[in-house]
């Protein structure tokens, strides 16, 4: 049987993302201003093409995958991305001495855009912020650290766009962030995880020491209209 996390796209566009989702039983994408991310129900050439024919852009966009060797043909693969996918499974952290967190609502986007051009975590887009849990921590009126939430399929929701600006680092702020998440996220009886690069061995070092076990190595392709 096929884990939800092996295609975890597909999974949180038919789920936990619905409301984002486009497409049909062959094919997904969200919101073009939401995310960049598309999926497919079946790695086969009939599902990418179809996936061509019900974007209505031409610009790239990025699918989700276990398969190391991906046939994506009618779209030419213009850059691959090793990562591991990372679940979490130990102890519910307590608050500690923790900075004060807000949560990030729609006026709150200009500052998130700007963070994320100083650390990127990845594609943010104007409307990113429509996954919801964001949280951040602000030095006056500056956002200095967030995190937020991605992909949810119902049982298995994804911590993502975690960053710190570059002035702030080292103090604990993301950990603190990803804390917060992981408490809320249990709370409601799901349970967290995450995406890494697989050449980030600090970071990887970094989640397993908090509780993370690595799952499976996952793999993101961009592609483009041939």
């Amino acid at each position: 049987m096929i884990h939800p996390l092996d295609n975890p796209v597909w999974s949180a566009l038919t789920t936990g993302n619905q409301s984002l989702a486009l497409g049909n039983h062959q094919a997904k994408y969200y919101k073009p201003l939401v995310s960049l991310f598309v999926a497919v129900a079946q790695n086969t050439c009939a599902h990418f093409e179809a996936l061509r024919e019900i974007i209505p852009h031409d610009q790239t966009v990025a699918l989700f995958t276990t398969e190391p060797n991906l046939d994506a043909s009618p779209w030419m693969i213009v850059n691959r991305v090793d990562g591991c996918q990372m679940v979490f499974e130990g102890p519910t952290p307590e608050p500690q001495d923790e900075v004060e967190r807000v949560r990030l609502t729609e006026k709150d986007i200009p500052r998130m855009l700007e963070l994320t051009q100083l650390s990127p975590p990845g594609p943010f887009l104007t409307q990113t912020i429509e996954f919801g849990g964001y949280e951040g921590i602000f030095a006056g009126e500056r956002l200095i650290a967030m995190a937020g939430r991605r992909f949810d399929n119902g049982s298995h929701v994804e911590i993502s766009a975690v960053c710190t600006h570059p002035d702030y680092t080292g103090r604990g702020y993301a950990r603190q962030l990803i804390d917060s998440q992981i408490r809320q996220l249990r709370a409601v009886g799901k349970i967290p995880y995450l995406h890494v690069r697989a050449d980030n061995t600090r970071a990887r070092d970094i989640y397993e020491g908090m509780g993370f076990v690595n799952r499976t190595e996952m793999i993101i392709y961009v592609l483009k209209k041939n």
